[in-house]
């Protein structure tokens, strides 16, 4: 038997002719593992725990069930919670793209947002509503949000709920539910309160685990690179003008990005994005990145997760993350479903403490390189710094890894 007939197909799930219209429409020919598991048993019915890390296909692998279910029903039966607007608006556009002709309707309700918008997208009685847990909590308050209906509850990205303090408010939700439900939970990784919702609140779930769980993305080449605080941006901008692909940089700071994106606007087309910018406006620079108007996009970490662009090629922690779960998500953003991408993080004096935190979290030693070389480019502005400083002025220490180029594989 040839390797194309073993291989699993879209056309092999027994979805109904709409779906499989737009499933072909999508351009969707052979399933990722991820929806060759989960597919099947959530169209049995059965409570799942995808534990996958992100850009592995978990969108459809829930939404094509939920769809299939939902085709020609009026009433809201199925609830996505997402941990941030960005992903909740992700989501909505993969059930936009593949419930068209199955008549399955999907609102939106976020934070950020004015709340008379919420009352539109609710007016058109839809299928499915996709929301963040604040926002959620407020209609269910309001009594805009009737969920005695709901058959399926699916919590995506349980980790950075938990990350992001909303514990509290999923279970609050969940406790205005039907018990009688089938519950669906994708994450990254499991930490004890993600743990304790899946023994309290699902029935028997069948664990799905995509690949190492915690593992970052095995076809991003990972760059670990020694540089000094104030050396970051001149090595940035030697980075940035290598290549001509979109471009990730992550700032742990709102101000930091602010600074940053100015600083390289003079030279490149960039957006930002971080949690005080208007909603408008987040979108407006998330279309620009996904469209190409804008090659780097600076962000804090609201956009390690859930954040779906093509053919990101290069990611750069500018700042270091400072939980390992932080930098797995980072660099989940290239090397998504089965591109490959580069990830490149830069490692100051004071951020050793936090690699040897990922070492340990991996299970291996990462070797640390230093540069081969000074950056050739100097940001708009600044004068390049002096290859050598008078000892009047202080003393220097000495480079001791000047030879190595930066190199430094997780795979």
């Amino acid at each position: 038997m040839s390797e194309d007939l073993k291989s699993p197909k879209f056309s092999d799930f027994a979805f109904h002719d709409n779906l499989h219209k737009d499933i072909d429409s999508a351009g969707f020919v052979t399933p990722l593992p991820v929806q060759t598991q989960c597919i099947p048993l959530v169209l049995e019915g059965k409570d799942v725990i995808g534990l996958a890390q992100t850009g592995t296909g978990k969108t459809a692998a829930f939404a094509l069930p939920i769809i299939h279910r939902l085709a020609g029903s009026l009433d809201m039966k199925a609830l996505v919670l997402a941990p941030t607007r960005e992903l909740a608006q992700q989501i909505a556009g993969v059930f936009h793209e593949l419930g068209k002709s199955s008549n399955v309707r999907c609102a939106v309700v976020v934070g950020g947002i004015p709340i008379e918008k919420d009352y539109q997208a609710l007016r058109r009685w839809p299928n499915v509503l996709v929301a963040t847990p604040g926002r959620l909590i407020d209609h269910i308050q309001s009594h805009s949000v009737v969920t005695k209906d709901i058959e399926t509850l699916v919590i995506d990205e349980a980790d950075r709920m938990h990350d992001m303090g909303f514990m509290p408010q999923i279970n609050r939700i969940i406790a205005a539910l039907p018990k009688e439900r089938q519950t669906l939970l994708f994450s990254a990784t499991m930490p004890e309160d993600v743990e304790r919702i899946a023994r309290r609140h699902m029935r028997t779930p069948v664990r799905i685990m995509i690949g190492r769980r915690s593992a970052p993305a095995e076809r991003a080449q990972q760059d670990l690179l020694h540089v000094a605080e104030d050396r970051k941006r001149p090595v940035l901008m030697e980075l940035l003008n290598e290549t001509d692909g979109r471009v990730l940089v992550f700032v742990r700071t709102k101000r930091g990005v602010d600074r940053l994106a100015r600083a390289l606007s003079g030279r490149h087309d960039v957006a930002r994005l971080h949690g005080d910018r208007t909603q408008p406006h987040r979108d407006r620079a998330m279309k620009g990145f996904r469209e190409g108007r804008y090659r780097i996009l600076v962000a804090t970490d609201i956009a390690a997760r859930g954040i779906d662009v093509a053919d990101i090629e290069h990611v750069i922690n500018y700042d270091f993350p400072r939980s390992p779960e932080d930098y797995v998500h980072r660099i989940g953003r290239t090397a998504r479903v089965e591109a490959s991408g580069r990830a490149t993080s830069f490692v100051t004096q004071a951020d050793r403490g936090y690699v040897a935190q990922l070492e340990r979290h991996v299970g291996k030693k990462i070797s640390l390189k230093g540069l081969s070389r000074e950056p050739k480019s100097t940001p708009r502005g600044e004068s390049p710094a002096p290859k050598r400083r008078s000892r009047r002025r202080g003393r220097r220490p000495r480079r001791s890894n000047r030879t190595t180029s930066p190199s430094a594989s997780l795979s």
